[in-house]
Parts: structure tokens; sequence; C-alpha cells
């Protein structure tokens, strides 16, 4: 807190009135199944992005990222379009969706600086939106709970940005809790509990540095082809709204009324739906084997039906495999790239980490950056 303040002060020439923090987050099981009302278990991550402001007359920002030179402007009154490329879009967006619901704020100097890696699977982007709603609603006593502060987050992405992605990464940056994994229902919007990771285990983040952009990939195109299976199945069968609906063997009744694609993108989000009250089950009982195995399972699901994988992440799960330390592996977020999480024991870090750089500049040629993440709180501010 204390660099930021000095930080801020360098840039600005004055005091912030608050520091935010919100974390990226990981999506431990219950790959795409957010948008279909479905199941989540996910945890915050100790990396985060940090936010200092403070508010001033006017009606233009100016905002300051510690990983970039110079500074970037916003005009209250010219909240136009994104423009691509952009990372002030994120803040735009923001202020766009609380300007459609009617709530007031003013002007303000912004100061970042994110630990959370762009681009990468651990939702920087969330984290980014969360750490400036937090500064501006403690600034301008902004009204809000938690739950409408993501969907605040859910709708930059969505309406100002094109991309149909659901609550989980925003959802993930507010209610995250220290050391424990977070079952989330996207029906209610809640969280309906915490299940602790058991002590001496960890997750290593391996980034394949494959970047994805989610706007221009397959990312809309997957959700779209969830709706045309739930729709197949609704035809006959009203109480089905969404995904989380449908089990197994009512998907199978209805397999040869849908497009093969379309059933293969269903079965992938049914399937993970149920792991994520397979792998609740398996940590309450303090089975990690078995919930390592549920993770194997879910990227192989991903590979064959949902084909959101790559051979990177593909590679990465297949050496995962071969390692005693590692007792399960998978991709996690969005897909397309971006990382995969190794279920490890804590003592095995290290030796973990050297196997899997070295056998995957075997295999590929490429190198990979390795994050040991440890399980963080939620998102935060702290006025001055």
């Amino acid at each position: 807190m204390n660099q930021m303040i000095d930080l801020f002060e360098k840039h600005f020439h004055r005091k912030p009135a608050v520091i935010s923090r919100a974390p990226g987050r990981l999506e431990i099981l219950g790959n795409h199944t957010d948008y279909n009302e479905g199941f989540v278990l996910s945890a915050a991550t100790e990396q985060a992005t940090r936010m200092a402001m403070a508010p001033k007359s006017g009606t233009v920002c100016t905002l300051a990222d510690t990983a970039l030179p110079g500074s970037f402007t916003i005009d209250l009154n010219r909240l136009d379009a994104p423009v691509k490329g952009d990372w002030t879009n994120y803040i735009k967006g923001a202020l766009v969706e609380l300007n459609r619901r009617g709530l007031k704020f003013g002007a303000f100097d912004a100061l970042l600086s994110s630990t959370v890696p762009l681009s990468a699977g651990m939702s920087s982007s969330a984290a980014l939106e969360m750490a400036f709603c937090f500064a501006l609603k403690t600034i301008y006593g902004i009204a809000l709970p938690n739950a409408d502060w993501a969907r605040v987050g859910q709708a930059v992405e969505n309406r100002y940005l094109g991309l149909k992605s659901g609550l989980l990464d925003q959802f993930s940056s507010i209610f995250g809790k220290k050391d424990s994994l977070i079952l989330c229902d996207f029906r209610t919007v809640e969280v309906l509990e915490t299940v602790p990771l058991p002590s001496g285990y960890a997750f290593l983040v391996a980034n394949t540095l494959v970047k994805h952009n989610l706007v221009e990939s397959d990312y809309n195109r997957r959700r779209e082809s969830c709706e045309r299976a739930r729709d197949a199945i609704a035809a006959e069968c009203p109480e089905v709204k969404m995904l989380r609906d449908v089990d197994h063997a009512l998907l199978e009744r209805f397999r040869d009324k849908m497009d093969a694609v379309d059933y293969r993108r269903a079965l992938h989000v049914v399937g993970e739906d149920e792991r994520v009250m397979q792998g609740v089950e398996c940590l309450k009982e303090g089975d990690v084997a078995g919930f390592g195995r549920l993770l194997f399972q879910s990227h192989e699901s991903s590979r064959a039906n949902f084909e959101n994988s790559c051979p990177e992440l593909d590679a990465l799960v297949e050496i995962a495999h071969t390692l005693p330390e590692c007792l399960g592996a998978r991709l996690s977020g969005g897909g397309f790239g971006g990382i995969t999480i190794h279920l490890i024991r804590l003592a095995d870090a290290e030796t973990c980490r050297g196997r899997l750089e070295t056998a995957y500049k075997a295999m590929t040629g490429k190198e990979i950056r390795t994050i040991l993440c440890a399980i963080g709180d939620g998102a935060s501010a702290v006025a001055l």
C-alpha cells in the first residue's frame, strides 16, 4: 500500500484517497458453465491489480499504469465506442454501465499496478474492472451489492466489448476466500459454499504465452452452440431453461435432434457441472487424488468435445500425466491458449516446475512461464 501511495504522489503530486485491490482468478472446475447458469469451482489468486485513486473536479480523468509510459485520459462527457487494443476500454465500459444505471460519480486521477499476467486465462480484465469499481465506489459513495458490481464488470465485456462472457471472472475476483475454493451457482448468482483446499497442496500455473483474444476467438460461437443444444431439448421439455437443467440421460435422449457439434459442446458443459459437484465431495472427503483425476477428465472433454484447447495446452497436460508430483491438470479459463493449472503437493513445487518446463521445451521447442499460485482473498478497498 505504501508503494502505491508513493507512486501516486510522484505521478499526480498529491495523495490518493483510496487504495483498492482485486485479484485475478483461477477456474478450477466448471469450464464454460457460468453462462449456462451452472456451477463453477474457482479461486482468487494472490496475484492482483491494485489501484490508487483520488477525486478531482471537471470531467477529464487521468490514468497511469506503472507498466506503461505516460498518462491516459478519459473525458466523462465523451465515453464513446471502445478503441481496439486500448486498456482504458475496461474503465470506460464500467463508467458507461454506471451511467446506464443512473449512478452518480465525478472525475478522478488513478494509478494502477498489476501482477496478474495479461491474456493468460487468469482474468486480468476482471481484476482491472473490480479494482477500478471498488476504488470509484469508495471515493464517490456508490452503493451497490457486490453481486451487482460483478454484473457491472460483466456488462463491460458483454455490452461494451461484445464478448458473451459469464459472471465467473468478476464473481471470483470479488468473493474469493484465502486458501479456499468457492462454489458458485450462476443461476442464483451466489456463492453456495467455500471449500478449503487441503493443506500441503497448491496450483502451479503454466502460461503457454499463447495469447487469446476472446472477442475474436470462437468463444461467442461456443455460447451460441450451447444455446442451440438447449433449444433442441426445450422444444419438448419446457422446464429446461439452460444446459444447467440437463443431465447426461436427457442429453442422450435428444442427441439425434441436434447438430453433432452442438451435442458435443453440450456434453462438455453437462459433464463439467457434474464434475464440479463430484470435486466438492472429493475435497470434503480429503480425496485429493480423486479431485486431480477430475481435472484430467475436464481437460480431455475440453480437447475432444468443446475444442477450446490448443496444441500447447494439450502438451502440458500430456506431460502432467507423466509427472509423479502432479495429481491433475487442465486448461483454465476460456481456452484457445492461455494457461493450464496443475494440482501439486506444495513440497514438490520446484521439482514439478523444473520437470514441466524442461519436458515442454523438449517436446515443443518453446518456453513457458510458471507461477506457483497461492489462493487469496477477494477484492477490497481502503479509504485513506
